[in-house]
């Protein structure tokens, strides 16, 4: 599939120099600072080293006073507290979170994790009579509830009182609730409107704990959780989120939990036993990449395939072999999970192929009865990487078509749903993912609504994948003291993200070579300067090695990272592309 590179507008060259110059890193650097918004010294100390004397304070979020307020009742009277959230990720962190934090203070709390497949996404009315039924007063909703209107009425109706953290847009009309918290209401001044579900979860306990005159380093440890959650749910990693998976990273590296350690245990990142004084126990420090792509699909798999609970009980886990028995079964949910989404994608792929309408729409929505709920926002995703535009994957549950949207850059797609939305029987999310249901019988004209909505809002840049660059960069500028720095830009995501470099008229060696299925192995240098070489890695990219046979040129863009291997390391460039010359 062909990239437009786009290179990002140059900025301020004034703030550029005096950035290089006061803390004495090359121009480069200093312009990768200045296009995340720093522009002065003291802006680079806090992105540099950031500190949790800077997190906000959480009594900015509206609603958050009278939240620390039930709790601090429902202790006081020994109610009983039920901590409910979403089956994936930022729901399962969330629970644990709350969850085991309360417990350190107070005995009489329980969570519950609805079953995806029997009461679906947010809160139920099964969770509501669980409640009842244990005689549990207080609910805390986790990463879900801004738009249960209809279901916290009915338990207000049993006299159960609910506290909602969430952080997804909120309805027309917010649910009436004790406490609602969410930093994306209109009425709401809290400075960051990104956080996680999880997030907003922390936040509560950071009001707790500071109304309670609980000392907040009890509450640090849990930070990474709330890492995890900002990796898996894909949230900006910007202002106060950025301080939050700095030091959630940190808690993993230094002190991961039993149920993250065993975990991976099943990944390719392993504990280095030689390091038993030290502060770093795997082989290689975990990124929020390492979250994304390792420990995030494994906590899902079980809310996919089974029941979040699991996760929640891996998580909060202190025995290890307990653990290594609950991580176990979640792997081999994971295992299953794989095995369904590659056969669903396959599936959704051939749907595309052999349907006039779907080769030539600008969207794509498919749907099949017998496909498993659990993956359709995976299979979204991959059909994404085979026809670039706004994906909306269902399946049939009791005569509702359900499933997964996910969006293009540029798109969305939140928008693109709700403008459908009389065709629908519930939707939420975001603007780059989203979830819904319908009737059946409205799945036709749905798919006619969604993309003419489409047709008439992307733009065509849209349905190109983009490559984002931040800067050219000479071969030569690559070094030890350049990398160092790099670094420290960690940790990468959204808003965020791993800096780009494009280099023109590089070669390879002519070591280049295939490896795997479809990856490109190369060494590049400048004809005049083999002496400055470096290896790239280009994944999916043999198609390319027709251009590195004609001894020409060419153009890379790349990510710089280090590879280690026998336990020596370099310097390797993540290739994103490449093409011949066009300047």
């Amino acid at each position: 599939m062909e990239k437009r590179w786009s290179l990002l507008e140059s900025r301020d060259e004034d703030i550029i120099n005096h950035l290089s110059k006061s803390l004495n890193i090359n121009t480069v650097l200093a312009r990768l600072l200045a296009d995340r918004g720093i522009e002065t010294f003291e802006a680079a100390k806090d992105f540099f080293r950031p500190s949790l004397e800077n997190l906000h304070d959480p009594f900015l979020m509206l609603n958050m006073d009278k939240a620390v307020e039930r709790i601090n009742q429902a202790i006081e009277n020994q109610e009983n507290i039920l901590v409910y959230g979403d089956y994936d990720v930022d729901g399962t962190t969330s629970v644990a979170l709350v969850y085991s934090y309360i417990k350190e203070f107070y005995p009489n709390i329980d969570f519950y994790i609805p079953d995806r497949y029997e009461e679906g996404y947010g809160i139920s009315i099964q969770g509501i009579d669980y409640a009842y039924k244990n005689n549990e007063t207080l609910i805390i909703a986790l990463d879900c509830g801004i738009k249960a209107v209809d279901k916290i009425e009915y338990a207000n109706s049993k006299n159960i009182d609910f506290i909602i953290c969430d952080h997804h847009l909120p309805g027309d009309k917010l649910p009436d609730a004790v406490a609602v918290l969410d930093p994306k209401q209109d009425e709401c001044s809290y400075p960051y409107k990104e956080l996680s579900g999880c997030g907003v979860g922390f936040k509560l306990m950071q009001a707790y704990s500071q109304n309670n005159k609980i000392n907040l380093d009890r509450l640090y440890p849990y930070l990474d959780l709330v890492a995890i959650s900002i990796a898996a749910d894909i949230v900006k990693i910007t202002d106060e989120n950025r301080i939050l998976a700095y030091f959630g990273l940190k808690a993993l590296n230094e002190n991961p939990r039993p149920g993250i350690e065993c975990i991976l245990e099943y990944s390719n990142i392993k504990r280095n036993n030689k390091l038993g004084n030290g502060k770093i126990v795997f082989e290689k420090e975990l990124s929020i990449s390492d979250l994304v792509f390792t420990v995030a699909p494994r906590i899902n798999a079980a809310g996919r395939i089974a029941n979040g609970k699991k996760s929640v009980e891996l998580l909060n886990c202190k025995d290890i072999n307990k653990g290594k028995d609950i991580a176990s079964s979640i792997n081999e949910y994971n295992t299953e999970r794989r095995t369904l989404d590659t056969g669903t994608t396959e599936e959704a792929l051939k749907i595309i192929e052999e349907n006039t309408f779907l080769q030539t729409s600008k969207s794509s929505v498919v749907y099949n009865s017998n496909w498993h709920k659990g993956v359709l926002g995976i299979v979204a995703s991959r059909v994404i990487e085979a026809h670039y535009r706004p994906t909306i994957i269902l399946t049939l549950v009791d005569g509702m078509y359900t499933g997964s949207a996910r969006s293009v850059k540029g798109f969305d797609i939140y928008h693109a749903i709700d403008a459908c939305n009389h065709l629908l029987d519930s939707f939420g999310g975001h603007k780059y993912a989203a979830g819904l249901s319908l009737k059946e019988e409205n799945i036709k004209e749905f798919v006619s609504c969604f993309e003419k909505y489409v047709v008439e809002n992307i733009t065509e840049d849209s349905l190109v994948p983009e490559i984002t660059i931040d800067s050219f960069l000479n071969l030569e500028n690559i070094t030890e003291k350049f990398y160092s720095v790099l670094k420290q830009f960690a940790p990468f995501g959204p808003g965020n993200m791993s800096p780009v470099f494009a280099s023109d008229g590089v070669m390879d060696t002519g070591h280049a070579k295939i490896v795997g299925n479809n990856h490109l192995k190369l060494q590049v240098c400048y004809p005049d300067n083999r002496n400055i070489s470096f290896n790239a890695i280009a994944f999916g990219h043999s198609d390319k090695m027709e251009i590195i046979r004609k001894k020409l040129p060419f153009e890379l863009c790349y990510s710089i990272n280090e590879n280690v291997w026998r336990e020596r390391s370099s310097l390797q460039l993540m290739v994103k592309d490449i093409r011949i010359n066009q300047y």
